[in-house]
């Protein structure tokens, strides 16, 4: 490295460094007592909050399934000798495995909501059962009863979120979003 560019790099990161450090040390006063008490919300803005993250969750997670899961399933690009095939199987793998972790969120999420928790209770055991599709699809082991289990179980999140209140929209991720989890 050029000591021009030395030079330059220290004098972006030093400014950098003493900002984070000044902030650092303008939140650190007050004791644990009074941090642990503040809350950033009401308990009525957590449960419109909670109604809100349930529909990005189960939005997202309807949207994988349908787009990577079952839409490609029913064109037969799971199929031996379909082109794409592995391709295809690999991003129904991540869908799989985004599906059931946004599912999750969605049902965690329902938590702060009565309505939308009580309304949640009867499919909680079928997004359970999704919890190895992920590792399915990806091997090419997915059959009709598991890409309509998915079909089924997205279908009963939204009437859920429908008669709490919370009607669900499918919301496909990039691929990116896909690869994060």
């Amino acid at each position: 490295m050029s000591e021009r560019a030395r030079v330059r790099r220290t004098i972006i990161v030093l400014p950098l460094v003493c900002g984070l450090l000044l902030t650092g040390s303008a939140c650190g006063g007050g004791s644990k007592k009074e941090k642990a008490e503040a809350t950033p919300t009401s308990s009525a803005e957590k449960q419109k909050f909670a109604k809100t993250r349930f529909v990005a969750n189960a939005g997202l997670a309807a949207g994988a399934a349908y787009k990577w899961i079952v839409k490609p399933y029913r064109a037969g690009s799971f199929k031996k000798g379909a082109d794409g095939r592995t391709g295809a199987l690999v991003k129904a793998g991540l869908a799989g495995a985004f599906t059931y972790n946004r599912l999750k969120a969605a049902t965690k999420n329902a938590q702060g909501d009565p309505t939308l928790a009580k309304a949640l209770v009867p499919v909680t055991a079928g997004i359970d059962s999704l919890k190895s599709l992920g590792t399915k699809l990806r091997k090419g082991e997915a059959n009709d009863n598991d890409v309509n289990s998915v079909d089924k179980v997205i279908g009963q999140v939204k009437d859920a979120g429908k008669s709490a209140g919370a009607p669900v929209t499918d919301k496909e991720p990039s691929a990116s979003e896909l690869q994060k989890g």
